[in-house]
């Protein structure tokens, strides 16, 4: 088998040499947004964009949408698009604005860290703001408390700009190797003086709020013009710069929603108006009926449920609308949940019934295993 290379010997070894067979960071291209866009965001929560969560306090208020701009010929087709619409020009000490995502242990062993074979890493990604400034890009050790961070400059605005951040080996505090959460890495694009008043850590110690954000002075929430958008992540193994660093691993679409899957999984599609969500159940009553959900993945834990929109119980026919739903804590799993779900009255005792969107195609339930 021939193998054609193309650009310097060296990118191409770095290439050759990627050591995840998969990436490490999920949905870095932002196609998948189970969740839809959002808006009025004023706290912290996981945004429309899969494995995506934005850390607030008491700063501004926020949409976040899905985007179709990107940087041109690269292959991306969506970006995350955070949009300040109530501004915060002078935010509290205490205050902070922030997006991250987080990774379980067991999938980031392959760092070595806590060992004597500690390794470097590196964060790359695609940035276009709307104004210039500075903001900081933190990792956060979750299981051992220590931070390392570094700081980044959007130079020109209203441009796609690529970003390479390089990370230090760190040989104190091995992450455990479970499903629960251990590094977070983050983007700080606006903080109050808490987190800015000491000195950023350019090699990992212990987590100290006033280290975090040092140097951040973007000020995203200074205005209602403001707007960032970001593509691409991407987190290697190894040391590199913009010329060497691995090309970005695509995943096709189904692989990518799978892997998403493990941490949250939202029934309801918004394509029909009586879409039927989970299996077909029983009544147990005339006002309680046992419905199974049987995910299409293995979730990281036993998920909580939420649900919004007009759900009702139905046989194929009329629809009584449901006044509560709750997870059966008899049967609940990683692999499967088993629901409550609640009437008024009207149903017939030991007949099947299933849950039904009740003509509302934005109605869902979703079973959340976030980290």
């Amino acid at each position: 088998m021939a193998i054609t290379l193309h650009g310097t010997l060296s990118d191409n070894t770095v290439a050759l040499d990627r050591k995840t067979a998969t990436p490490i960071v999920i949905n870095g291209d932002m196609q998948i947004a189970q969740r839809g866009d959002q808006t009025g965001i004023t706290a912290g929560q996981y945004t429309n964009i899969d494995r995506y969560f934005i850390n607030m306090i008491n700063l501004g208020t926020w949409s976040f949408t899905q985007s179709t701009d990107t940087p041109d010929g690269l292959g991306f087709a969506s970006s995350l698009k955070i949009d300040c619409t109530t501004a915060d020009a002078s935010p509290a000490a205490a205050d902070n604005f922030y997006l991250s995502f987080q990774t379980e242990g067991q999938n980031l062993q392959i760092l070595e860290k806590g060992t004597s074979n500690a390794q470097t890493s590196t964060l790359a990604y695609w940035i276009k703001c709307n104004k210039t400034g500075n903001y900081v890009v933190e990792m956060w050790d979750r299981t051992n408390d220590r931070h390392v961070a570094v700081l980044k400059t959007i130079d020109a605005a209203d441009t796609w700009q690529k970003v390479v951040c390089n990370f230090p080996a760190d040989t104190s505090g091995a992450l455990a190797n479970t499903n629960a959460r251990s590094i977070m890495v983050s983007w700080a694009f606006d903080s109050g003086s808490n987190f800015t008043s000491g000195t950023l850590p350019s090699t990992w110690a212990s987590r100290s709020d006033a280290n975090r954000f040092v140097g951040t002075d973007l000020g995203l929430g200074d205005s209602t013009d403001n707007e960032v958008l970001i593509t691409g992540v991407q987190w290697e193994v190894g040391t590199y710069d913009v010329n060497s660093l691995p090309p970005f691993q695509f995943e096709d679409r189904g692989t990518s929603l799978a892997r998403c899957q493990r941490y949250c999984i939202v029934y309801g599609t918004g394509e029909a108006n009586y879409q039927q969500l989970g299996e077909t159940g029983i009544s147990t009553s005339t006002t309680q009926a046992h419905i199974t959900f049987n995910h299409p993945t293995e979730m990281r834990g036993i998920p909580t449920l939420s649900n919004s929109g007009n759900l009702a119980l139905g046989q194929g026919t009329s629809l009584v609308a449901m006044t509560a739903i709750a997870i059966n804590t008899n049967n609940d799993t990683r692999q499967s949940t088993g629901v409550i779900a609640t009437v008024s009255s009207g149903l017939t005792a030991h007949k099947p019934y299933r849950i039904d969107q009740n003509n509302s195609s934005s109605s869902i339930v979703i079973f959340d295993a976030e980290l």
